[in-house]
């Protein structure tokens, strides 16, 4: 190698350059509002998709199932002036999880979760995310339908678990379904 410097690469114009960053997509997932958006309230639990037709969207929760949300097959488009990064926070996905060190569900300490404990995560229609703590009765595991608030801060304690689920569309598993927008 020659001790020469490299030309500079070409730049953007800043314009293009705008409009481009402004298009840089997250990926599909679920998401928490930050702001008003496409018809959507600040602080709404939202799934994005960023390849949808006509565009990139929002899919509002319809129901819940197991703890899980459904969403809805009906998206509300982002316009092209939106910046889908900075009017989405991006949340952990639904589903099992192992506690990896142990936390308390706020600053009150409501409720202690301990290394090696099974949670299934779960988020109300304001993207506020719960724990349900999955209880051994008669041999098998039986999740509550009701949860305990946790703190956003106190996800970062938890691993995502592997659990395979039944497709065989029958709605009496104790495995949520999951969530299928696309």
């Amino acid at each position: 190698m020659s001790g020469r410097t490299p030309p500079p690469l070409a730049s953007t114009p800043p314009a293009l350059h705008d409009a481009r960053v402004s298009r840089e997509l997250p990926p599909c997932g679920l998401y928490r509002t930050t702001q008003a958006v496409a018809g959507v309230d600040a602080d709404r639990l939202v799934y994005f998709h960023n390849h949808g037709n006509p565009g990139a969207g929002l899919y509002l929760p319809e129901r819940w199932t197991h703890n899980r949300a459904h969403f809805s097959p009906s998206g509300r488009t982002l316009g092209d002036d939106v910046d889908a990064a900075k009017v989405l926070r991006p949340l952990p996905r639904e589903g099992f999880y192992r506690v990896t060190a142990t936390f308390f569900c706020c600053s009150k300490h409501c409720m202690q979760f301990a290394p090696e404990m099974l949670v299934q995560l779960g988020y109300n229609g304001a993207g506020r995310a719960l724990l349900f703590v999955p209880e051994l009765v008669g041999g098998g595991l039986t999740v509550p339908d009701r949860g305990t608030f946790v703190d956003d801060d106190a996800l970062v304690n938890l691993v995502a678990l592997q659990v395979p689920e039944r497709r065989d569309g029958r709605d009496d598993i104790s495995v949520p379904r999951g969530i299928v927008v696309h």
